[in-house]
């Protein structure tokens, strides 16, 4: 079996809403490592974007973000805040 097409590529996502993380998200389905910043405290907007709720997550979050890493970064301070785990 071949190996994906941007396999060993990284991804920063620093996107919300629709267009970004959508594009990122076809990145991450192309084999790319793709890491979604999100901010600290806050996250993603469209975290809160439903119903419907899939396991306590927003629906469309969860469709324009899969394939991703997430952790949160508050770039006001330079070591930032890994909060967040793997996205599915």
């Amino acid at each position: 079996m071949a190996k994906p097409l941007l396999d060993g590529i990284r991804v920063v996502d620093m996107t919300e809403a629709l267009a970004g993380p959508y594009c990122a998200m076809y990145l991450g389905d192309m084999g790319a490592d793709v890491v979604k910043i999100e901010r600290v405290g806050v996250g993603d907007q469209t975290r809160g974007w439903a119903p419907p709720y899939v396991n306590g997550e927003s629906a469309y979050f969860m469709s324009t973000n899969r394939n991703k890493r997430s952790l949160s970064l508050d770039i006001s301070k330079a070591e930032g805040d890994r909060r967040r785990g793997h996205l599915h």
